[in-house]
């Protein structure tokens, strides 16, 4: 039924234009903005999973420049460890240098200072960003290395730990520790000894004295490649208890359980701290001893080197050996860690690409769809007005007839 008063066919029409024009504006949108949801209007689920994601994205670019900059400290201790490693190198071939008859310790000596100026230099200027890792400031700190979400949404923080390395040579005071067996050599300051074992029956012994320890100083021996070491507690020095003895089975047990072929300890109680090493094996050994101040540096035992002391050159030698071992285990640390940072940054740049595709795949808009979209529903706004304008035309043409 047509009716003059009721345009159904205008409504129908202005209906569908609306309903074109709607479409039309959020294609516009979508070319516009790029997403497909740009609002939680448009898909309020996917809108927040999207925005969330997107807040992990924005903290992974914060542990990516964590990372950064925990490389960058770490790197420069490795540098300055392995730095540290070849001016130790070079002060072992001076002490070598001055085992030679005719030779000028002074000078040597004068050369050894020299070095050992230039560590300490090395080691203050270890530093990134105000953190040093090898002058004994710092015993650990923390890279932040990951932020993980679990599946009720709750976040947590990791962390990679990087063990600071001291290689200070200050604040040592040597203690008078040991006194020797026939062969045996100890240092004019009792801190250390070198023994010399022969194949087939080589023996000697070292004593291990009490010069007053205090807690956290220790005492280490090595011998064919392996250390024992022990730290003296304040147990060890309360009253009545005999901490040459303790230090020494101690000692014993360790180097024991190293189960190097040839090799037997004796232990007497009679003489308290006393070490007798038989070498029946069929290869010569080095027995070598250290004593650890509690609160020096790594290298403190660099203050005890001089070129000069002719009857303790063979035993700097072997504190020299101590000292490179020292420097090569730090900067192995700082190597394997900092690998691991590297590992890690790697990974997040490639986690937050991922992160972002998938966001992308979420909530970015189909352009080439959009596209098409777009140039359809301007053809279809235009046949829209043409039939609202064909629809308006139809009460008109009737209304003439009356005039």
């Amino acid at each position: 039924m047509s009716s003059i008063l009721t345009n159904t066919s205008a409504m129908v029409a202005l209906q569908t234009l609306k309903t074109i024009n709607m479409g039309l504006e959020k294609v516009q949108s979508e070319i516009s903005t790029g997403k497909d949801i740009s609002n939680a209007k448009d898909n309020s689920a996917i809108w927040a999973i999207s925005k969330v994601m997107e807040s992990d994205v924005n903290g992974f670019r914060a542990i990516s420049d964590s990372l950064s900059l925990g490389e960058s400290t770490v790197a420069v201790a490795q540098t300055a460890s392995e730095t540290i490693q070849e001016l130790l190198g070079e002060i072992k071939a001076k002490i070598v240098a001055a085992q030679g008859e005719n030779v000028d310790r002074t000078k040597l000596n004068n050369d050894v200072d020299a070095l050992k100026n230039q560590i300490t230099s090395v080691v203050s200027a270890a530093q990134f960003n105000g953190l040093n890792l090898v002058d004994g400031t710092t015993t650990t700190t923390n890279v932040l290395s990951s932020i993980d979400r679990d599946s009720t949404g709750a976040v947590t923080a990791n962390y990679i730990t990087v063990a600071g390395q001291n290689l200070g040579s200050g604040g040592y005071t040597a203690k008078s520790v040991f006194s020797g067996g026939t062969n045996t050599v100890v240092s004019a300051a009792g801190d250390t000894f070198v023994m010399s074992l022969d194949n087939g029956g080589g023996t000697d012994s070292v004593v291990i004295g009490n010069p007053t320890y205090s807690a956290g100083e220790s005492i280490s021996i090595n011998i064919a490649g392996y250390n024992a070491s022990y730290t003296v507690s304040a147990n060890d020095i309360a009253v009545g208890n005999t901490p040459e003895d303790i230090i020494a089975t101690n000692l014993k047990a360790q180097i024991e359980s190293f189960n190097i072929s040839g090799l037997s300890i004796a232990y007497d109680s009679a003489v308290p701290g006393q070490l007798t090493f038989t070498n029946s094996g069929s290869v010569d050994l080095t027995v070598t001893g250290q004593f650890g101040d509690d609160g020096s540096g790594g290298l403190a035992a660099l203050s005890t080197i001089d070129a000069t002391n002719a009857g303790t050159l063979a035993a700097q030698l072997i504190t020299m050996e101590s000292l490179i071992s020292t420097a090569i285990d730090a900067a192995a640390v700082f190597g394997s860690v900092g690998n691991q940072i590297e590992t890690q940054s790697t990974f997040v740049s490639k986690l937050t690409d991922s992160m972002r595709a998938g966001i992308g795949s979420l909530v970015d808009a189909d352009m080439e769809e959009a596209s098409a979209k777009l140039q359809a529903l301007q053809v279809q706004q235009q046949l829209g007005i043409q039939a609202l304008s064909i629809a308006n035309q139809a009460p008109q043409n009737v209304l003439s007839l009356f005039r």
